[in-house]
């Protein structure tokens, strides 16, 4: 693994009023992130790890803090920039597809490169490569509705991955699957963490999986705490 973080959180702090109440869901939030490491965020309902995932991915900005990417502060830059930032160096992949319905498997993945004005043949050729790496090579022209859950999700994360980011974020990738198909993402996720050294940052409540990540921490009463124990019904 690098040495150098290629994420780094200091300090991230963010709420929300209720009503006259302020409700603290992030209070002083410090995480590092490098290369090709695999964390797991767990935590109760409510705790905030889609809030967290969000503004490490820069879809949330936080009240406080500061974010930064291989060294370069992200907190305070323009929306135009960040969304350049993302579309080039994250990937997002969701417990819901988000495929969209009237376009093929392989017109799905090329989307993110598309929109980046990326060169369409080249782009083709990416895309059914990552399709057929994550064994869907036989279902390229089949629209999301002719794809069960497993297949659709593994969709989704080539999608995420046609850009060649360094980060991919996953907000419960496994949450709607059933165990086997949820295995088999997982286990790709890990096999591409490996050999491209892409750091992957993983919200889930499957403590299967979570224990077979590099490290696992705990979102509790605002801050993440390392193998803290979490039991489900939290």
């Amino acid at each position: 693994m690098n040495d150098a973080p290629l994420l780094q959180a200091t300090g991230l702090c963010r709420s929300y009023q209720s009503g006259n109440d302020t409700i603290i869901v992030l209070d002083q939030v410090d995480l590092v992130v490098h290369p090709g490491e695999m964390t797991a965020i767990v935590g109760a309902s409510g705790s905030g790890k889609t809030t967290l995932l969000q503004i490490l991915g820069t879809l949330d900005a936080p009240d406080s803090g500061q974010l930064f990417f291989r060294g370069h502060e992200l907190t305070g830059t323009s929306e135009p920039d960040l969304a350049g930032h993302r579309n080039r160096h994250i990937g997002f992949i969701f417990q819901f597809h988000h495929l969209l319905p009237e376009f093929t498997a392989l017109e799905n993945v090329m989307m993110p490169g598309l929109i980046n004005g990326r060169p369409r043949p080249a782009l083709q050729d990416q895309a059914q490569q990552l399709l057929e790496r994550v064994g869907l090579g036989e279902r390229l022209t089949h629209r999301s509705g002719e794809l069960s859950g497993g297949e659709q999700q593994r969709v989704a994360l080539a999608r995420a991955l046609v850009m060649e980011p360094a980060l991919l974020l996953a907000d419960e990738p496994t949450g709607n699957l059933d165990a086997a198909s949820g295995h088999r993402v997982f286990e790709l996720l890990r096999e591409l963490s490996k050999n491209l050294g892409l750091a992957v940052v993983m919200v889930t409540h499957n403590m299967d999986l979570a224990r077979a990540m590099d490290r696992c921490l705990t979102l509790a009463d605002g801050r993440l705490h390392p193998d803290r124990p979490f039991h489900q019904g939290d």
